[in-house]
């Protein structure tokens, strides 16, 4: 019988490419498997949460989940399917990335009780030598192998340095340590990662006839076709500092139809059935939002909490909704609710503005509004608000006594806005 882990991927479409996985399962034991992150950034962002959340249910499903930070790999860079090569980053930036990604892994996967492992493949790669390296993997890795990689094959032809290069073959030889020093038997990976995989595998097939396995999932993108956890403003992080909670809950809240119906089977940890049961629900009800609001709940609460998410909710329904300034001060801590890609920041001098016209004008020209001309005609619409008070006119004197924890909010109509920030 196929084990349930795996039928459950394939039933949520989480299958793109893999070897003959079913067998390593069909033995009834726990599978040792891993998954590597590079520290790239102080943060994972929502592209990073998909494989998180598989390896969460590779855990829930009794098997050990492996998380490898690449603190080696991740000062190389990895080509795959990159049209130029990446910047180096220090050791120190590395260091403090991958330290902050501990931190934030910890939060999201249990590692209690030997339930998970984390390393970092600094830990072999600074002991070994380059003599040693080309000895224990560059010998049974044929340059002709490395070019046949899809992932490659378009970086060969506009130029790729031999330090990218090697990067296949050290996140093989990374598999081929686990292997051997844990037993670690299965690669999870995005599509993009199937070249890199199979290197891994070779490679330990020929230093040790062991048969070892990979699994990759479909990368996720937009309606649009464009690459999902993207936005306007930049990534969606994972750490509350760079993106807050609000506005992660947002970013899946917006989601449309066609989005949230694919989304919600492969990011959300509920049974299979029970989201069966949402989409029908919402494919009666549309209007509901059930998907979106079900997708950004459970996964507000994941990453954040069950405080963050009824926060989130709250600030949505007085922001987006018919609420008055009265509501808006009930918000808590409303200067550092907002991800500071939707702020703007002002010394004091700005609370002499004569008008709201002038006041905006200067705070939230281009972020907000295109041009003066712009603001006026949104003015004359009734579509300007700021702390939830309607302008009526360009003429209409500003009041700095609307101020809320040091901020104006102020909105074009429902859905957009800006929050300026009075520096102290």
């Amino acid at each position: 019988m196929e084990d349930g882990f795996i039928r459950d991927l394939k039933a949520r479409s989480l299958v793109k490419d893999s070897s003959d996985v079913e067998s390593l399962f069909f033995s009834g034991s726990y599978v040792k498997g891993y998954l590597g992150f590079d520290p790239t950034a102080s943060s994972l962002h929502v592209g990073s949460l998909l494989p998180i959340i598989l390896l969460k249910r590779f855990q829930m499903s009794g098997h050990i989940p492996f998380v490898l930070v690449g603190g080696a790999t991740g000062m190389i860079g990895d080509p795959s399917f990159k049209n130029s090569e990446r910047s180096f980053l220090s050791d120190d930036e590395v260091k403090y990335n991958v330290e902050c990604i501990h931190k934030q892994l910890a939060h999201l996967i249990d590692f209690s009780s030997d339930r998970a492992v984390f390393v970092d493949n600094a830990e072999w790669y600074k002991k070994t030598n380059v003599i040693e390296f080309l000895r224990e993997a560059g010998k049974y890795i044929t340059v002709n192998y490395m070019c046949a990689k899809e992932s490659v094959k378009k970086r060969i032809e506009t130029g790729i340095s031999f330090t990218e290069f090697t990067y296949q073959v050290m996140q093989g030889y990374d598999y081929y340590y686990l292997h051997t020093k844990y037993g670690v038997n299965l690669q999870f990976g995005g599509a993009d990662q199937w070249g890199n995989i199979t290197t891994g595998i070779e490679l330990i097939k020929k230093k040790t006839s062991d048969v070892v396995h990979g699994i990759t999932f479909p990368l996720i993108t937009k309606s649009d076709g464009t690459k999902f956890g993207k936005t306007e403003s930049g990534a969606v992080w994972l750490n509350r500092e760079l993106t807050s909670p609000f506005t992660f809950y947002q970013f899946w809240i917006n989601r449309s139809d066609y989005e949230a119906e694919n989304l919600i089977k492969k990011y959300s940890l509920d049974s299979l059935e029970n989201v069966n049961k949402l989409i029908e629900e919402h494919k009666q009800h549309p209007e509901l939002r059930i998907l979106q609001k079900k997708i950004a709940e459970e996964l507000t609460i994941f990453v954040h909490s069950k405080e963050d998410y009824c926060n989130s909710v709250r600030m949505s329904e007085i922001i987006f909704g018919n609420s008055d300034f009265s509501s808006l001060k009930q918000i808590n801590d409303l200067k550092n609710a907002f991800s500071d890609d939707m702020c703007l920041s002002f010394g004091r001098d700005i609370l002499n503005s004569g008008t709201y016209f002038d006041f905006i004008s200067k705070t939230c020209i281009p972020k907000l509004f295109t041009s003066n001309g712009d603001l006026r005609r949104s003015l004359s619409g009734g579509a300007v608000s700021v702390n939830k008070v309607k302008i009526k006119d360009d003429h209409q004197i500003f009041d700095k006594d609307l101020m809320v924890d040091g901020c104006f909010m102020v909105q074009k109509g429902h859905k957009n806005y800006c929050v300026v920030k009075v520096l102290v």
